[in-house]
């Protein structure tokens, strides 16, 4: 299929953007590397009157350290986050979950800020970002607001930015738990994710578990935080009987899809081997080992 008829328009600079998204409403939409919406558009899923195509908008691009955080811009490439050095050395977790995001070429192209603003459940940095206890810098005409990432994606490609709203960057706090790790498993590299999980979490001395950010992917219609099976595993090392009753509070409210892929009991059994397999990776990190 094709696209619908639309207007195409490029602006040069945020304030025009912003001007355009609130003239049009909710007959503008956003085109950044195009990854996910190009195929939108294609099925008809939407028919935007107008496109906005922001990719010359150079002031959303780039990595930084800036304070006790490292700021990235909506437009970097996922690529871009893959290869960079302070990516790797801060947050190597983003490392591990990017690969899994299509192919070269797809990440070539895919932005951070399309990914999240796109909101798919299934998709690798909504999930990463949510563990990571990011912050996200949307702007409108009025202001700029800062989104808590927790209450940021509402349901299935859908987030709480307004029609005039745009996405300028992430922010990610500096301190995060050394040990991490992030799991997948899809039919093939490169494919949609069936499920998803992400790790991080810090030991005290005596190998206990202090701290723990655990999110799944493919379970429900947004990424979802493991709230009980965080506080189950505080202060606890993780026996064999402490990472299943994890992974079964993990999954305990959890309403995944069934479709030709994998059905709703299949991918439960997947979301708690990788969330047993996550946690684990990431004791074992957090511990100095692999």
């Amino acid at each position: 299929m094709k696209p619908a008829v639309f207007s195409y328009l490029c602006p040069s600079t945020l304030e025009e953007t912003i001007d355009m998204l609130t003239e049009y409403g909710d007959e503008g939409k956003i085109i950044a590397g195009g990854q996910s919406f190009v195929p939108i558009l294609n099925m008809r899923m939407s028919e935007p009157e107008y496109l906005i195509d922001i990719h010359q908008l150079e002031e959303l691009r780039g990595i930084r350290l800036e304070g006790e955080s490292v700021k990235i811009g909506a437009l970097t490439t996922q690529r871009e986050l893959e290869k960079n050095t302070l990516i790797m050395e801060c947050f190597p977790v983003l490392k591990e979950a990017v690969r899994f995001i299509g192919h070269v070429q797809t990440r070539n192209r895919g932005t951070v800020g399309g990914s999240l603003a796109h909101a798919d459940p299934s998709a690798e940095l909504p999930l990463s970002f949510l563990a990571l206890n990011a912050e996200i810098i949307v702007q409108s005409t009025s202001d700029e607001r800062i989104a808590d990432i927790n209450e940021f994606f509402l349901t299935y490609l859908t987030t709480d930015m307004m029609p005039d709203e745009i996405l300028t960057e992430i922010q990610v706090p500096l301190n995060q738990p050394k040990g991490y790790a992030f799991e997948e498993f899809s039919r093939r590299h490169g494919d949609f994710a069936l499920v998803s999980v992400v790790c991080l979490l810090s030991t005290d001395e005596a190998g206990k578990i202090e701290s723990v950010r655990l999110a799944l992917g493919g379970i429900d219609a947004v990424p979802v935080l493991a709230d009980e099976a965080m506080d189950f595993l505080a202060g606890k090392e993780p026996a064999e009987k402490v990472l299943e009753e994890a992974a079964e509070l993990a999954i305990e409210n959890a309403d995944p899809d069934e479709d030709l892929h994998a059905s709703v009991d299949y991918r439960l059994h997947l979301a708690k081997t990788l969330t047993k397999k996550a946690i684990q990776k990431a004791y074992n990190r957090a511990r100095g080992g692999e």
